[in-house]
């Protein structure tokens, strides 16, 4: 890939500082299996403090860090209850249920990336032999699909109490819950004050080259640890990688209020074209998605387009398009993904 290229199809796309190289290079290790890599204890003690739980479990990926928890909250036929456009359900392959069996119920998320708590205690069961157990409601900070919106503290308060209400247990999709915390000016432990587990990524805005933590109480931890084994997530010297997710926490978090300005400033440029939907107001974070109108290519030939003058997006569907700043975006390439979106409608009409 040139070195030119803006890229703003994902935050995934993000590269390891010269820091996290550095401190990738010189890792102490040993086999994280028998619990014996150095690293790999620091990083899951640090992730523990920051998002205010007792332990943490590196993992591989987001995904599996989402899957182990479910797993671990619910046995085979019990419900969780989550969103229609969460992550879990939407992207996740649905390996909920093809490897644990356990029953998804979704309902409409609002644009704000919430779910309607009142709907929430509706959809929760009663104890009846006809009807799985509603065991877990899983919520997503930011969420994606709904472009990136923060859930705010009193809701995600008020989410674990109705849980905990119902026996049931909270667990948060939070891929990009430092950009939340950062949004909103909170610490992200302020965020999962009530939650009994959370996934978080450090392999997006924080750049770490590979996988998130998953976190809980000592009990939670040790099933999920397990889980982690049984589904081919069993490490040996990943010091060598849970070295940046270290560098990750202590230098990349602030930071995030860049992207979430440039994402801000790209949402601007383009709601100031013709034939682009977008309401910049409502870019929190870094996230942005935005509408073509009829007279402008299609989002694929947009993007294809786009790409061809070094500008990468992601087509979310016919006419929906979505870009992500992250630490290798700048505002002056910000600047330049306007102007080639501006130069691609303007030769389209």
């Amino acid at each position: 890939m040139k070195v030119s290229t803006v890229d703003l199809r994902s935050d995934t796309v993000t590269r390891p500082t010269p820091a996290m190289r550095e401190a990738m290079a010189r890792a102490e290790v040993g086999d994280d299996v028998y619990g014996e890599d150095p690293t790999v204890n620091e990083l899951e003690r640090l992730a523990a403090e920051r998002l205010g739980k007792e332990q943490a479990l590196f993992v591989p990926s987001g995904t599996m860090g989402n899957l182990i928890c479910v797993l671990a909250h619910c046995g085979r036929g019990d419900e969780m209850i989550l969103g229609a456009d969460a992550h879990i359900f939407y992207y996740e392959q649905g390996g909920a249920a093809a490897l644990g069996g356990v029953h998804p119920r979704t309902l409409a998320n609002r644009p704000d990336g919430t779910l309607d708590l009142d709907e929430v205690e509706a959809a929760i069961r009663a104890d009846n032999p006809h009807y799985p157990v509603s065991r877990l409601l899983a919520l997503e900070n930011t969420h994606n699909r709904c472009g990136g919106q923060v859930l705010e503290p009193a809701y995600m308060d008020a989410a674990a109490e109705l849980a905990h209400a119902h026996g049931m247990r909270l667990h948060v999709d939070g891929a990009r819950i430092w950009n939340a915390a950062v949004a909103l000016g909170v610490p992200v432990s302020r965020l999962l004050r009530g939650a009994d587990s959370v996934s978080a990524c450090l392999s997006k805005g924080l750049a770490a080259p590979v996988g998130s933590v998953v976190a809980g109480d000592g009990e939670f931890i040790r099933r999920a640890r397990r889980l982690r084994k049984a589904v081919g997530g069993g490490m040996r010297q990943a010091g060598v990688v849970a070295a940046a997710g270290i560098v990750a926490l202590n230098e990349m978090v602030e930071r995030l209020a860049e992207d979430h300005a440039n994402a801000s400033l790209l949402a601007e440029g383009l709601a100031a074209l013709d034939g682009v939907s977008i309401d910049p107001a409502a870019v929190r974070t870094n996230l942005v998605y935005f509408d073509l109108d009829g007279a402008v290519p299609e989002a694929a030939e947009m993007a294809a387009r786009l790409a061809e003058r070094g500008v990468l997006v992601s087509p979310t569907g016919a006419r929906g398009l979505r870009a992500v700043t992250h630490c290798d975006v700048d505002a002056a390439q910000v600047r330049r993904a306007v102007a080639a979106v501006a130069e691609v409608m303007v030769q389209s009409r």
